[in-house]
């Protein structure tokens, strides 16, 4: 009878290995890796230790590069879209999906039409962005001016600037040249360029042209096109303004954009009080951008004839 009774009763294994695999199912997903510590300033300890910002770092790099392969093809509208408040993010996104799909359609070859990057990359980038600020936190709360520290700013400068994102690239590279240089030397190259990106930010951004100055004095710092961007922004010349944007490299172009929109105003400005009509191409060059562009984001009213000639004033009748 007991034989009977034990091959009736349930196998206590079948019960454990159901749960488990329950378990499973229930299982959250696994944590974003950039997301596992929070911001030092606000109580994280974690990242105090060395071995781990080092891997933290590496974790980024990895996240970034994968980034730039991905969206390889519109990395500039990328960078672009991260400065975009929500609702202008939303409407590029539909714009861009909408010009995709035209494209698509009137074509037989798909691979011309460009993809566009998505919003999750997007999202990525921000995180990104987010987790440099963390390592730059603890790098800061435990005073540490080695050569990783460097490395780690220099990654973080060269990543905000190209976002145009100041509240990123800004403390990063003044720690740079305050704290981590006195300490740790750069070297002659990184000196100037990031002397050079301070330069930049303090004329184009700030609009405050006596400390960029004060701040290449300071530094002994010469650069023949960033001191002839300072005198075209001191002459209000967008000529040469423009001329420099394209001889500069990337980095400064991207904080020489600050100061774009004031550039563009004032020449379309000059145009207006200068002229009764001028040649579209002419209008286009003086405030680069397109006649399209110019008419839906700067409000330009002036009227476009047939023979792309545009009518600044209209000459009053007698």
């Amino acid at each position: 009878m007991m034989k009977n009774a034990d091959q009736i009763r349930p196998s206590s294994r079948r019960g454990a290995s159901g749960a488990w695999r329950r378990g499973d199912r229930l299982k959250p997903a696994p944590a974003d890796t950039l997301e596992l510590y929070g911001l030092p300033s606000k109580g994280e300890t974690r990242l105090n230790d060395f071995r781990n910002q080092e891997f933290y770092f590496h974790k980024i790099l990895e996240r970034y590069m994968r980034l730039c392969a991905i969206n390889e093809k519109q990395l500039s509208s990328l960078f672009a879209a991260i400065s975009l408040s929500p609702a202008q993010l939303q409407t590029d996104l539909k714009s861009l999906n909408l010009h995709t799909t035209t494209t698509t359609a009137s074509t037989d070859d798909p691979r011309a039409a460009e993809a566009p990057f998505s919003s999750p990359s997007i999202t990525e980038l921000s995180t990104v962005l987010s987790a440099l600020r963390k390592l730059r936190e603890a790098i800061t709360a435990t005073g540490r001016k080695d050569a990783f520290a460097r490395r780690a700013y220099f990654f973080g400068v060269h990543a905000g600037v190209l976002c145009k994102d100041w509240e990123s690239y800004f403390p990063a590279l003044t720690a740079l040249l305050t704290t981590i240089h006195p300490a740790t030397p750069l070297s002659v190259p990184d000196l100037k360029e990031y002397v050079g990106l301070l330069v930049l930010d303090q004329a184009c951004r700030q609009g405050n042209i006596a400390l960029a100055h004060e701040t290449r004095l300071q530094y002994g710092y010469k650069d023949r096109r960033v001191e002839l961007v300072l005198k075209a922004l001191v002459a209000d010349n967008w000529v040469v303004f423009w001329k420099m944007k394209k001889a500069v490299d990337g980095y400064q172009r991207s904080v020489m954009e600050f100061a774009e929109k004031d550039v563009r105003v004032h020449a379309l400005k000059c145009l207006g009080r200068g002229y009764m009509s001028v040649d579209k191409k002419f209008v286009e060059s003086s405030a680069q951008k397109g006649w399209k562009e110019l008419v839906e984001e700067e409000k330009v009213g002036w009227e476009l004839t047939e023979t792309d000639r545009v009518l600044v004033k209209k000459p009053k009748g007698k």
